[in-house]
């Protein structure tokens, strides 16, 4: 009776990942060893505000729920003590945040990580840590977009100006 209890408990967590990668963008896995519990609990803060789970599965759990997913490319990542970073929204937020900590505290790698369905390994994973998020993204867009328009309008301004006229007041 006891096996049957330990398998449904393992299935149980199996059932937990699978529904985590079924809403997932990304999956990053690293090797988290050697962080102080100060050092983890302040990542993790950062995950969270990042809107991303870490977590620490077992290698053997994992790799039953990746398989037959586009996560499966991550089976060859999963030996020695591996924690898992799952963004639903950002798919850089997890490699940003954690290559930020690996910054910080000089400890940590990235093994691998699977984003919007494209495995990359520890090298594409730090060049995706370089990706600004989609808000910054956006921002500096706009940014662009704006300066242009609004120096046309001082042009503007300004002829209507010379012309003798008072310039317009927008509302």
């Amino acid at each position: 009776m006891a096996s049957k209890e330990h398998l449904a408990v393992k299935q149980a967590v199996i059932d937990e990942i699978s529904a985590k990668l079924e809403k997932a963008t990304a999956a990053v896995v690293v090797d988290y060893m050697g962080l102080t519990v100060e050092q983890n609990t302040a990542m993790r803060k950062k995950l969270r505000e990042a809107n991303v789970d870490f977590v620490v599965y077992k290698n053997t759990l994992m790799n039953r729920a990746i398989q037959g997913t586009k996560f499966e490319a991550l089976a060859p990542t999963l030996s020695g003590p591996s924690a898992f970073a799952f963004s639903y929204e950002d798919a850089t937020a997890p490699a940003r945040v954690l290559a930020g900590a690996m910054d910080e505290y000089k400890k940590m790698a990235f093994k691998g990580g699977v984003v919007e369905g494209n495995f990359y390994d520890e090298a594409g994973m730090k060049a995706l840590a370089t990706i600004p998020s989609r808000n910054e993204l956006l921002a500096k867009f706009m940014g662009s977009i704006q300066s242009p328009v609004s120096k046309f309008a001082r042009v503007i301004a300004a002829i209507a100006e010379a012309k003798g006229g008072a310039p317009a007041q927008a509302e």
